[in-house]
Formats: C-alpha cells, sequence, structure tokens
C-alpha cells in the first residue's frame, strides 16, 4: 500500500480533494483501481484532519497517514511542543510511540530518540514519514515496547508514555492500572531503565486518583488548548517525595495563561464578596485543577461563593480566563426575568445553580448569542441572582 499510495497521480488526487465531503467522494467510481477506494479516502479523510492540528505534516510531500482516528487521537502540534519543553539530555525512549508527532518534538531537544509502537504497520509509517520531515536522531522499534526497554541495556534520560484504556474498561472510573501498558504495575521496571518520567494521560483521569496510583510525582501539567483542556502531563523523577506543584497551561493563539499552586495546600485564607465591578471566569485548565481557592489567593480577587468559581474585584486585573464587566446584578426571580431578559439574546453560564442552560433558555424564551453574557450563580449570601455582563 506505501508504494502504491505515494504514486504521484494518487497523492495529486489526495491534494485536490481535501476539501470535498467523504461521504460525496464516497459514491464515486475508483479512480485508480489498484489501490481500494476506501484506503485512499482514509489517506483524505486523515490528511484533511491534520490541516489545522498537524500543519508541518500537512505542508510536507509523500506523507502517509493512518486512519482519521489516529490523527484525532495524537497530540497537536502545539501540545507536542509544550511537552518537549519540559524535558532535556541526551536520550529518550517512547514507549507508546503512535504516529510520533510527541517524539518529532523531543528530537528538537533530544540527542537520542527511540520511537516504539506495537502496531508494526503504524511504525513503519511513521519511521517513512521521519525520512520525509528529515529527522535522523529518532529509531523506530516495532513491537512489545517492555521487551525492547527490556533488552537495550543503556539507561534512558527520560521515558514518556501515552497509555491507553482497554476496551474492557470503558465503563469504569478512569485508572491508570486500567490502561496498556499498566505504569503503576510497572514503574518499579522502569526506574531501573531511567530517573524521569513523562506520562500523558486524558483529561478524564482525576488528579487525585493518578497521584494515588503513581510515586514521585514531582509536577502535574494540565494543558488546554483554546480552552479545551486536551490532556494531563504527570512528571515523575527517581526518590521526589516532596510537594506535587499543578502547573496550568492554557495555549492560546496569541499567548500561554499559566498558573500553578502547591497540591493540597489547604491553609490558604481567602476573601468571599458580593459581586463588584469586575467578574472573572478561570480557563478551563484552572476549572480542572480544582485550585479554586489557589486562584483567589494569587490574584487578590474574592470569590462570589465558595462553590461557585467565580470572582469579583473592584479594579480590571490581567486573569487567566473570561473577564467581564458587571452592568447588572439582579436577584432571579419572576419580576427581574421579564424585565431584563424575556425574549432577550445573550450568551448563558451557570455556575452553583439549580437550573440548567437549556431549562433557563427554554422557560425565558432567551435565543443563543449577542454580545450580552449572563451568569446564573449563587452569591455568598446564598441568593440566587443574575449577573448581565460584557466581555472585555
Amino acid at each position: 500500500m506505501q508504494h502504491s499510495i505515494l504514486e504521484t497521480e494518487i497523492q495529486l488526487f489526495i491534494n485536490q480533494n481535501l476539501e470535498v465531503p467523504i461521504t460525496k467522494l464516497a459514491l464515486q467510481k475508483n479512480p485508480f483501481p489498484t489501490i481500494a477506494w476506501l484506503t485512499i479516502l482514509g489517506q483524505i479523510e486523515a490528511k484533511a484532519k491534520a490541516k489545522d492540528k498537524l500543519p508541518t505534516w500537512f505542508k510536507t510531500n509523500d506523507i502517509i497517514y493512518p486512519t482519521k482516528l489516529s490523527i484525532e487521537q495524537t497530540s497537536s502540534e502545539k501540545t507536542a511542543y509544550y511537552k518537549s519543553t519540559l524535558i532535556a539530555g541526551d536520550s529518550l525512549i517512547d514507549l507508546t510511540g503512535g504516529f510520533g508527532v510527541d517524539d518529532y518534538y523531543f528530537s528538537q531537544k533530544i540527542k537520542k530518540v527511540a520511537h516504539c509502537e506495537i502496531n508494526t504497520e503504524l511504525s513503519t509509517i511513521v519511521k517513512h514519514n521521519f525520512k520525509q520531515l528529515k529527522i535522523n536522531n529518532i529509531e523506530c522499534y516495532p513491537g512489545d515496547s517492555t521487551t525492547t526497554l527490556d533488552s537495550i541495556t543503556n539507561k534512558w534520560d527520560w521515558i514518556y508514555i501515552d497509555p491507553s484504556r482497554r476496551n474492557d474498561a470503558k465503563g469504569k472510573v478512569f485508572m491508570l492500572k486500567d490502561c496498556l501498558p499498566n505504569v503503576p504495575d510497572n514503574l518499579d521496571f522502569y526506574f531501573q531503565k531511567t530517573k524521569s518520567i513523562l506520562i500523558k494521560t486524558a483529561p478524564l483521569l482525576d488528579l487525585a486518583a493518578g497521584i494515588s496510583e503513581l510515586k514521585n510525582v514531582k509536577n502535574v501539567h494540565i494543558i488546554a488548548l483554546d480552552n479545551e483542556v486536551k490532556e494531563l502531563l504527570w512528571e515523575l523523577h527517581a526518590g521526589y517525595n516532596d510537594s506535587i506543584i499543578i502547573k496550568t497551561v492554557n495555549l492560546l493563539k496569541d499567548k500561554i495563561d499559566s498558573f500553578q499552586f502547591t497540591y493540597n495546600n489547604n491553609t490558604i485564607n481567602i476573601n468571599y464578596s458580593l459581586p463588584l465591578r469586575y467578574l472573572y471566569e478561570p480557563n478551563s485548565a484552572i476549572m480542572k485543577s480544582g485550585g479554586f481557592d489557589q486562584v483567589a489567593h494569587l490574584y487578590t480577587i474574592s470569590k462570589l461563593h465558595k462553590h461557585s468559581h467565580l470572582y469579583t474585584s473592584p479594579e480590571c486585573i490581567d486573569f487567566p480566563g473570561r473577564t467581564f464587566e458587571i452592568i447588572k446584578n439582579i436577584p432571579y426571580n419572576k419580576a427581574n426575568m421579564k424585565s431584563f431578559l424575556l425574549n432577550a439574546k445573550a450568551n448563558i453560564t451557570t455556575r452553583n445553580f439549580s437550573e440548567t442552560v437549556e431549562n433557563i433558555r427554554k422557560k425565558w424564551k432567551i435565543k443563543e448569542g449577542g454580545n450580552q453574557y449572563c451568569f446564573f450563580t449563587t452569591d455568598q449570601n446564598n441568593n440566587k441572582i443574575v449577573l448581565i455582563c460584557t466581555k472585555i
């Protein structure tokens, strides 16, 4: 398949049809009978998916793509680059190589990278692509990564792992022991081969659960891309038993919002206040971190309520999240809703509120969109309120 899919005519056809709906293409007759039509359609679908997520691959000639699902599951270039800033040294072995996006960026910082992939066909594709990308310091090892790691006698500066959930564990609570490889059970073996381990997990994993399953955790990085949490990174170092630092990062187009705090530091005193002039909503990485008191303390702002996770201040500050100016603060009741929001157009958010956004829209006939932002929440006196705001 690999040789034929790279024929000039087929590559030209793929590039010319990237914006054509795949359902429409599927109805056409295959113009290249020597290769399966589904294979060509798969390349078109996967490459179209890579355009924004993997621009380096997209712009490089003669790249072979795996399934669209593999592209969806792989790291984006932006998150892969961030990971590369966390590591240093001469050698790294990736036990779950996949499409190789993380390793491409690791290879910019590390002299020798080993890409292990149990799917031999995918390993062959990745090896070909690294050649097209002119990467010469990554060695591809097809087959079981545990066997590969055991057979190579040298120590590594880093081990990188992106464990995948087993199919039979889909309905259960997400635990690392339910993944392949089983990182908690293999940690002692891994630490025989390295002093530093970086583990990537899906955002679904609970921080407390991950910390309880692992050991020697130094940092946990919560990575969001354009305010959507994409992955958690667990940084382990042999013998480390000190405080764990939670680091939140929101990668935006023009900047990076970052915030960090010490895990389980419950000695923070914070202020509560009724809504003042400005309102702050933390980004999704901070929301995932649970550092709600810590963000109030660091930015010297007040919380509206213990469980609302909205903040306020009299002066506008630079905050890692969304900032609003409060135009009206009204008690949530029938009279006020009829006066101010009935049949209105607004963006609605609920925090610590008994009704859903869908129910509120239906009940008060509020259309979606516009420049008005309404927060339905609870204040420090346990009163239900609506904050009508404009975004800054």
